[in-house]
């Protein structure tokens, strides 16, 4: 799109309100996903899903934010980042409400993933908005949103599981069902404010000639790529975590309340991470040694489980959500490592949705696995390999370079 076309008026955001917008929205990005695996004994038993389900439904948010996330920003392109975060909420909120009442598994997966695309939209589109609107509090927003998208997720782990049990033993009612459609109902505040946020806004998609921008593609810069690794193996650590790890905790004798309780806990820790890894990016000199860390605690937080789940649960949750900062850091490092809103939009565009290609592979992966042996022993060996990857991934991208610049032409 070129300078020429029209755009709708824009009426200039207040700081209030985008920080509202934010917090909106990132506490609804996961929550989705992060519901199911404290439930899915109940869900598959009920539902009726064979093993190969179970892992299809596991790696279904990687999927679909894979998917979703490669047609995100043309369709900001068309609509504008606003609008289109307020579509995306529309779609959470009626794919949320609907499927727990889906009478078969198939039906449930695919209403699934109607929901699993807003969320897809979203993961790609609120970085560049924050480009776009943040202006001096780009940092800020980065800071609240990457904090409390990881705090939505660990709210979706920790809430489900007790929730579910409180309904069935005071209503006699299906519980999870209950569980589930709980979190629509929290989804519809994010779309009340998005469709205000993008009546203010208009079109918002960033406008400029085309030869202003870069214009090499985006395969083209290392630090693309090295941020996507980096990017893919954190989400599919996070996405294993969420689907199988209160299996892999239940298998291990704690019961289903405690090991949705832990699996909060990991992911809780992110929380902390999203707080302090925006600041540290912008500051830091050596943010390689952060990001070779928080591969080796995944790797330990791993081997851990292997030898000791059942005699030190909560240790290996909090070693596993160390390693987990991988995540806010790679969300955070989407606009810091880019100058314009467009290359940002672009940036995320392609880490994203690379990204969970990677990130649906692996609950996938660890379901045929599981069912193929025994025990958890190969999964867990073959996760504490996927912290190396990351270590060597974010020794990469911790250079202070802008993709900006491996993408112009001199």
């Amino acid at each position: 799109m070129d300078s020429s076309q029209p755009t709708s008026p824009r009426v200039p955001l207040s700081a209030g309100l985008a920080v509202v917008a934010v917090v909106a929205i990132a506490i609804n990005l996961r929550a989705a996903a992060t519901s199911i695996g404290p439930l899915l004994e109940e869900i598959t038993e009920s539902a009726g899903f064979t093993p190969t389900g179970s892992g299809l439904l596991t790696a279904l948010p990687g999927l679909c934010f894979a998917v979703m996330g490669l047609l995100a920003v043309r369709f900001a392109v068309r609509v504008g980042l606003s609008r289109g975060l307020a579509w995306a909420m529309t779609a959470l909120v009626l794919g949320l409400a609907v499927r727990p009442w889906m009478p078969s598994p198939w039906l449930f997966v695919a209403v699934s993933g109607v929901a699993l695309a807003g969320i897809a939209v979203g993961n790609v589109l609120v970085p560049a908005w924050i480009k776009r609107h943040g202006g001096l509090n780009t940092v800020r927003l980065m800071t609240i949103y990457s904090s409390l998208l990881v705090l939505g997720g660990s709210l979706g782990a920790l809430v489900s599981a007790p929730l579910a049990v409180s309904v069935s033993q005071s209503f006699a009612a299906s519980g999870w069902q209950s569980s589930l459609v709980f979190w629509a109902l929290v989804a519809v505040v994010p779309l009340v404010i998005w469709w205000l946020v993008s009546a203010r806004t208009g079109h918002d998609f960033p406008r400029g000639a085309v030869a202003d921008a870069p214009t090499l593609p985006l395969y083209r810069s290392r630090t693309a790529w090295a941020l996507t690794v980096l990017f893919g193996f954190q989400s599919m650590n996070a996405y294993v975590q969420f689907g199988w790890l209160p299996q892999v905790y239940r298998d291990a004798g704690i019961p289903a309340v405690q090991s949705g309780t832990l699996v909060a806990v990991l992911s809780g820790m992110g929380v902390i991470g999203g707080v302090v890894m925006p600041t540290v990016i912008a500051r830091a000199r050596g943010l390689w040694v952060w990001l070779v860390l928080f591969g080796v605690f995944t790797t330990v937080g791993y081997l851990g489980l292997l030898v000791a789940a059942d005699t030190l649960p909560w240790l290996w949750a909090v070693v596993l959500g160390l390693g987990g900062f991988a995540f806010p850091t790679a969300i955070a490092l989407i606009p810091a490592r880019s100058r314009d809103p467009r290359v940002t939009a672009r940036l995320s565009g392609f880490v994203q949705p690379i990204g969970y290609f990677v990130a649906a592979a692996g609950p996938f992966g660890v379901g045929l696995i599981h069912a193929a042996t025994p025990d958890w022993t190969l999964v867990l060996v073959l996760l504490a390999c996927s912290g190396v990857v990351m270590s060597v991934a974010g020794l990469l991208v911790a250079r202070p370079r802008a993709v900006d610049d491996e993408l112009s032409v001199s």
